[in-house]
């Protein structure tokens, strides 16, 4: 199996993404313990890895029949014909069972979340997609819980911290996902997908997108008004928030598509920027 074909089976990008929210909670739980384990670091890291490319894997073979309607997943490797259902089912089974060992060897919270975020997102999310608007929602949940797992794998248990980075995130996908369905509307209609919130790009979607941005402000705040963070993550969280906020009134006033696209880049930067000054103002209290 070429390296391209297993990229695309597993959503490498969205993968790494993953993986990286959740090391970095992993640092800000060891913060709290007052030590890093960094060898329980790299395990996260390999189990994450394994975990999210399971839940994908999954994903993928669910919808086979539906990628093969649409532009950008028509060339992933079971829709074309370079691999099939069996070899990704064995693969994503390998990848579940020994990811969740790994994590599971930490704690056995962080064992539990993670059957229960490729449980949530392969068999519940997925099949909504051509359901009901309704599934964002529903993948917001296994979205956010990434930054969750990675705290309790460092902290053994869940606390404010965890709920809070929990929160962050899962706000944040609202409008990450909506920017991301605005730009693929035409190619998600192929296979049936209903991700925006009025189910069109339309001025509903754009004010509810909006009003879910206009949440995530005081939400990311909340570390610094608990005291988990100080006022340089305070004054981070509130200039990408109002960045954040601006173009998604940019794509309530235009709704177009380019206004999404700005969108859908400015949340691939707001959430990794918010998480890294989490890490270091906490480290540095």
């Amino acid at each position: 199996m070429k390296w391209s074909d297993f990229s695309k089976l597993i959503k490498f990008r969205l993968t790494f993404l993953v993986v990286f929210s959740a090391s970095i909670s992993y640092l800000i739980g060891c913060k709290v313990n007052g030590v890093i384990v960094w060898k329980d670091w790299l395990i996260l890291i390999a189990g994450g890895f394994l975990v999210t490319s399971a839940a994908n894997c999954f994903n993928e073979i669910i919808e086979k029949d539906l990628d093969r309607l649409m532009k950008r997943t028509a060339d992933r490797p079971i829709p074309a014909g370079r691999m099939t259902t069996g070899q990704a089912l064995v693969l994503g089974l390998f990848m579940a069972i020994s990811g969740t060992y790994l994590l599971g060897g930490l704690n056995l919270t962080t064992g539990y979340l993670s059957v229960f975020s490729i449980l949530l997102y392969a068999f519940a999310y997925t099949p909504l997609k051509r359901k009901s608007p309704i599934a964002v929602f529903v993948g917001a949940i296994p979205g956010a819980l990434p930054p969750l797992i990675g705290y309790v794998a460092a902290h053994g248990k869940i606390d404010y911290i965890a709920l809070l980075l929990f929160a962050i995130q899962f706000v944040w996908q609202f409008p990450h996902f909506w920017a991301i369905a605005w730009v693929l509307d035409d190619d998600y209609k192929l296979a049936g997908f209903r991700l925006l919130p009025s189910g069109k790009r339309n001025l509903p979607s754009g004010i509810i997108t909006f009003i879910l941005t206009l949440i995530l402000l005081p939400v990311s705040l909340l570390p610094t008004y608990y005291h988990y963070g100080g006022y340089y993550l305070g004054g981070v969280s509130l200039i990408c928030s109002l960045i954040f906020l601006y173009q998604a009134f940019n794509l309530m006033r235009t709704l177009q598509i380019e206004a999404a696209r700005k969108l859908m880049f400015g949340s691939f930067i707001y959430l990794p920027v918010v998480q890294l000054m989490f890490l270091f103002d906490f480290i540095g209290k």
